[in-house]
């Protein structure tokens, strides 16, 4: 790109986010009441069953990952979950007050946001984040991947169409104008007020690197534990639906199912009771060739159901077997030399044998030691204290107990945490939060404070303890 180029796609986003800052100027002034309307709004451009099939579909056609019938369950449920957990809050003026403290909490903007969004979920991501930044009187301009540009922008058109019934500003609600380029997007990012970046690592690294505030999401590479107290068929049945889920695109998806010896026998025969076929080491070996080639994770793999991946693999029997639905390999190492045990976005499994819990904890710390530190885990187990443990010691924000992992993680209507398609890893995964990202980190809280009856506390009531036993 020349240099008149990039000055000229400079210019084309820096005239896009002037539109933004003029349309949220006018948001800035809205009542809860007209904020919760135009939510709503948005909403139901993706919510109403004829537009999300056609999001699904040219989603599928345009990036060639996933399955329309998974994106049409995906669309619906994270919007429908997002709404509900939206519906209701205050995101206008006091949204909490704390007399006992003399504290008052005001939600404010925090003006333009530049979202960064992935090929893997075009239709959906974008829409939860757009959800998110609308809630808190945000204007929000999206990056989409190459791939992903034309299902954004029927996204937003249909978004323009709804904001048209209710007299709301188009310019709230944008995508970069012309060709998806780094150059557009790292424009964006600087003019922005914040960035939510939700994909590749590269990705991530960029926005927490743009000067702009940002929040930016770790890799995924989910390991579940299955130990000898499982009941080994419904954890097969978890694991299998969430692994297969739209080809297993999400970043919650497991890649490495760690099993406690004793109940290894069950939970293979369970698993191929599934679909799930575990392939001996010739064909372990003709698969990594094919997945890995030169080292890099092929595109040709890549949301890919499991026959298809057979097909590409060369292994003609398991292709023609309608009932196939995950291939699994043997591993016992992690690392970059062992590429099974790093994220695949794929049905493709990796399945480790743990003498105990204690060593399958073991085995998961070292896997996330290769990829996948911060994200989550997912435990199948009867022992109670178990997830506990887990809590306390794995580097996971997460641990997803008995659920099919890929759609408790980012939230669910059988589980408390918030609908998101982005989970922050905490310092684990290099990010600064570890939360699923929500509408809070989309505003800024004032907050008042006034005078209270002093409380000055004895020393010895908060040294006590240590000066009886190290003196003073």
């Amino acid at each position: 790109m020349s240099k008149i180029e990039m000055e000229a796609t400079a210019e084309a986003v820096r005239q896009v986010v002037r539109r933004a800052r003029l349309a949220q100027a006018v948001a800035d002034g809205w009542s809860q009441a007209r904020v919760d309307e135009v939510v709503d709004a948005a909403a139901w451009a993706i919510l109403e069953p004829g537009r999300n099939r056609a999001l699904a579909e040219l989603a599928v056609a345009d990036t060639g990952v996933g399955n329309v019938e998974d994106k049409v369950r995906k669309n619906y449920r994270k919007t429908l979950g997002l709404l509900r957990d939206l519906h209701g809050m205050k995101t206008v003026d006091v949204i909490a007050e704390y007399p006992e403290r003399g504290v008052v909490e005001i939600a404010r903007p925090v003006g333009v946001v530049a979202a960064i969004t992935p090929s893997t979920n075009p239709a959906a991501t974008p829409a939860n984040k757009i959800l998110n930044a609308l809630k808190a009187r945000n204007a929000i301009v999206v990056a989409p991947s190459p791939k992903g540009r034309s299902t954004c922008a029927k996204l937003l058109e249909f978004i323009h169409a709804q904001f048209d019934r209710i007299d709301a500003p188009r310019d709230l609600v944008q995508m970069l104008p012309g060709a998806i380029t780094k150059e557009a997007t790292a424009v964006l990012m600087r003019e922005a007020d914040l960035v939510v970046a939700t994909g590749s690592q590269s990705n991530v690294r960029a926005a927490y690197t743009c000067g702009t505030p940002a929040f930016g999401v770790g890799a995924g590479n989910v390991a579940s534990i299955v130990d000898e107290t499982a009941d080994c068929e419904a954890a097969a049945e978890r694991i299998v639906r969430s692994k297969t889920f739209d080809n297993a695109t999400s970043c919650s998806s497991e890649n490495s199912v760690v099993v406690v010896r004793a109940a290894r026998d069950r939970l293979v025969a369970a698993l191929g009771a599934q679909g799930v076929v575990l392939l001996d080491d010739s064909r372990k070996s003709a698969l990594q060739n094919v997945m890995w080639p030169g080292g890099k994770l092929s595109g040709d793999v890549i949301g890919k159901s499991a026959r298809e991946i057979a097909s590409v693999a060369g292994f003609g029997d398991l292709a023609l077997r309608s009932d196939l639905r995950v291939l699994m390999v043997a591993e016992s190492g992690y690392g970059p030399s062992h590429p099974f045990s790093g994220e695949k976005l794929s049905p493709v499994m990796a399945l480790y044998v743990a003498q105990d819990f204690d060593d399958a904890r073991r085995i998961v710390e070292g896997i996330y030691g290769y990829m996948g530190a911060g994200h989550s885990v997912s435990l199948h187990s009867e022992v109670e204290g178990r997830a506990l443990e887990l809590g306390l010691r794995l580097p996971v924000a997460r641990v997803i107990v008995n659920q099919a992992h890929a759609i408790a993680t980012g939230g669910s209507f059988d589980n408390g945490l918030p609908f998101s398609l982005s989970m922050g890893c905490g310092t684990w995964g290099r990010n600064n939060f570890s939360d699923n990202m929500n509408v809070r980190h989309y505003m800024n809280v004032t907050r008042i404070a006034r005078p209270i009856p002093e409380r000055v506390p004895e020393l010895e009531d908060l040294l006590g303890t240590f000066f009886a036993r190290h003196g003073r």
